[in-house]
């Protein structure tokens, strides 16, 4: 196992030093969609093999239901990769660019980051999206989902392979670990070092945690979405009622849904249906169900603290008509994603026009938010001159 993963490794790194022209990464991401409809059968087919383990191993409905694919799924897959296609190539831009009295000509470049590893759990539109994804920003990726949709997964990662062959690019752009053991996870996490740029885990808790804990390579993503939605004094009580039902029904498991209300004290009304005290601990709590934690707070200050103490810096909302208020709640609060007047389910790669995302990251440090196809990338500074030397 320890030599299969280091020469994957090796071939991800060697793959990466080839860069492509974006005409040739627009090409084989058509190719790929073409072979994805080509195959449509054959996809649903293995996602079926994946359904029928699902079953016998008597796993939760929403994780079968993650897990499914079906004729509506494999069109939206299609169709996000026909929108990374028409998405600009985030490498090889000059983003900045200046001149030193010293006679020096400095430039500011995108470049792609190198190998991108990928730990995700349940839905096989992760293989496909993340692939293009990281493809189309020039990174190499070696992708290890999870073993309930293994077969799923791995027919997703092979017909990318087949593209890549098929327009003579380095097949090792794209690598699936196709081992179900659950060291390969530890020994990505400790051991690939010399191999793998960074690290992205997409799943539940649990993941995620472990990924954090025990990674010895920088990694990008979020640990819980506690996020909240703060109802000002002066809100529009229709606009609030809409938007605070859309951000917690929607849908109640995703990282984007609103786990607690906060209700300036000025405008608390009286609820008649079930509802118990709740204690400090409520405050930290991720239900991903249909329970929110409320609590009414003195004014704007008192709300902006209790986020900034008991938020996970991942998405939280305003409910203002008063714009000075919306300014100063958007700036203080330590959000990777700040809002005003809308659902924080909008908290979403694909809502931003990213094309999709590979995660939402909660870091200080960058990409925040949404991690798209342009926060794949890194930069260099190119320097010129006319044989200038320092004194």
């Amino acid at each position: 196992m320890k030599n299969l993963l280091r020469n994957i490794g090796k071939k991800s790194k060697k793959a990466f030093s080839v860069q492509l022209n974006t005409k040739k990464k627009n090409k084989v991401l058509k190719d790929y969609l073409h072979l994805i409809i080509k195959n449509k059968k054959l996809i649903l087919k293995e996602n079926l093999k994946d359904i029928k383990i699902a079953h016998k191993k008597k796993l939760k409905d929403n994780l079968i239901k993650r897990l499914v694919l079906d004729e509506k799924k494999i069109f939206n897959i299609v169709n996000s990769i026909k929108k990374i296609i028409r998405l600009k190539d985030p490498t090889n831009i000059v983003l900045e660019k200046w001149k030193r009295p010293s006679g020096l000509n400095i430039s500011k470049v995108s470049i792609p980051i190198g190998v991108i590893g990928v730990i995700y759990e349940s839905r096989p539109n992760v293989t496909s999206d993340v692939a293009s994804l990281c493809f189309k920003s020039g990174n190499s990726v070696i992708l290890k989902g999870g073993s309930e949709a293994f077969y799923s997964n791995r027919i997703l990662s092979e017909l990318f392979r087949k593209s890549l062959k098929k327009n003579r690019v380095d097949e090792n752009f794209v690598q699936f670990i196709d081992i179900k053991r659950r060291k390969v996870v530890d020994f990505l996490l400790t051991k690939m070092n010399d191999f793998i740029d960074v690290l992205i885990p997409r799943g539940g808790k649990s993941l995620v945690k472990k990924v954090q804990k025990l990674s010895t390579i920088p990694t990008i993503g979020h640990l819980e979405g506690v996020c909240h939605s703060y109802v000002d004094k002066n809100a529009n009580l229709t606009i609030a009622k809409k938007v605070i039902y859309n951000s917690k029904m929607r849908n109640t498991a995703i990282c984007g849904a609103t786990e607690t209300i906060l209700i300036h004290e000025k405008i608390i009304k009286l609820y008649n249906g079930d509802i118990q005290k709740a204690t400090v601990r409520d405050w930290s709590k991720e239900y991903l169900s249909s329970i929110v934690s409320v609590k009414s707070v003195n004014n704007l200050d008192d709300a902006i603290n209790h986020i900034n103490k008991y938020g996970t810096m991942h998405t939280d909302c305003i409910i203002t008509q008063n714009k000075k208020t919306a300014k100063k709640f958007l700036k203080e609060v330590k959000s990777s994603i700040a809002m005003h007047n809308t659902s924080t389910q909008f908290a979403d790669g694909e809502e931003f026009g990213f094309g999709g995302e590979v995660g939402i990251s909660t870091n200080t440090l960058p990409p925040r938010g949404p991690v798209g196809l342009s926060q794949l990338v890194s930069y260099k500074y190119q320097v010129s001159s006319n044989g200038k030397i320092r004194k």
